[in-house]
């Protein structure tokens, strides 16, 4: 099995429209973009400026130049984009089936427009599956390319503005009233964030190794954080990667602002890992963009880590629970841990090395 590279990454969120301008955003303080759907009370980190286009046409137009975008940035593009295509999302294309009325149609049909959108000619493959289906599409890619099936790999994570997702999430009670406050004080749930995101993943070598990751479902609590599931995940992940827990230089965090699953996350850890490394979560910044969060975290956490810019907390983080979070590295971390976790018992964890990090 040879090692994954990650080539090239690309990133549009509320931070702005690309990975420089995401990192200048969080080097001035500047807040994410924020938008509330009409008749919803919820916050929302929006990918749009203004409000979401009200026809069909106009948001899948919106859409493909936003997808394009961010694949060019990625540096897939430039290539002879033969190798399999996976496009991860919780919620697809649903927002232009919003403005259509149309609920009923193939769900895989939405991936194949993507990759009409990029002129793709590989093997497309759906991956539909919560809040691990970015991850588990890195790690799709990343097994397909160490056997030698191909020499490289696009992974999109989408998650496209809508209102249905916001509806149901805020049914169920999950969400906060005005920002995510993950691991905080005053955490009252999770925001919503609306990404897309593009992971060239390869054989040749570059800067960042995909190490190694695994996905692992609990059955007792579709709904939430299960630490023993998490506690394999993160097992199969530093035992496929070669490494031991001491040998972790950071962690970003899943922290979606939950009361009961982020202590659970930080006391896992804690355990886990003791203060071997700092803790840094994302979702302030991102939201938290459910299917699409393994590619926009991972592209997110490379812009930092090549920037030397960490997001900083607007809030104050519970000692009792996370006394690691917060604490900017004080140099670049050479192994990287990503944690993430969903619906239906899915959790995940990711190992990337930053082969310049000394």
């Amino acid at each position: 099995m040879r090692p994954v590279y990650l080539r090239g990454a690309g990133l549009a969120s509320a931070l702005g429209p690309d990975r420089a301008s995401a990192v200048h955003a969080l080097r001035t303080g500047a807040s994410p973009r924020m938008r509330r759907h009409a008749g919803l009370d919820w916050p929302v980190h929006a990918l749009w400026d203004g409000e979401v286009p009200d026809s069909e046409d106009d948001w899948l137009a919106r859409a493909r130049e936003t997808v394009c975008a961010v694949a060019h940035e990625s540096g897939a593009l430039d290539t002879s984009r033969s190798g399999p295509l996976f496009v991860a999302s919780s919620s697809r294309d649903i927002g232009a089936r919003e403005q259509a009325l149309a609920w009923h149609g193939d769900t895989h049909a939405f991936s194949e427009r993507v990759a009409q959108w990029l002129d793709w000619r590989g093997p497309v493959f759906s991956v539909f599956n919560a809040c691990t289906s970015a991850v588990q599409a890195v790690l799709s890619a990343q097994r397909c390319i160490a056997a030698g099936e191909c020499e490289q790999a696009l992974v999109l994570g989408l998650e496209l503005p809508n209102r249905y997702t916001v509806a149901g999430l805020a049914a169920m009670q999950l969400l906060a009233p005005d920002r995510a406050q993950p691991c905080g004080v005053e955490r009252a749930g999770l925001v919503v964030g609306e990404a897309v995101a593009a992971l060239y993943l390869g054989a040749a070598p570059s800067r960042w190794r995909i190490d190694g990751g695994a996905c692992v479902v609990g059955g007792s609590n579709p709904a939430g954080l299960e630490p023993q599931a998490l506690s394999r995940a993160l097992d199969l992940a530093l035992e496929r990667s070669g490494l031991q827990a001491h040998d972790i230089d950071l962690v970003k965090m899943h922290a979606a602002g939950s009361g009961a699953n982020d202590a659970l996350e930080a006391a896992l850890l804690t355990e886990r890992l003791g203060a071997a490394a700092p803790w840094v979560t994302l979702k302030p910044s991102l939201g938290h963009s459910l299917g699409a969060a393994g590619a926009a975290e991972l592209a997110l956490v490379a812009a930092c880590q090549e920037s030397g810019v960490w997001p900083r907390l607007h809030y104050q983080p519970d000692p009792a629970v996370a006394p690691r979070l917060g604490q900017v590295p004080a140099s670049a971390a050479h192994r990287l841990l990503l944690l993430f976790a969903g619906f239906g018992g899915g959790h995940a964890a990711l190992v990337a090395t930053d082969l310049e990090a000394h």
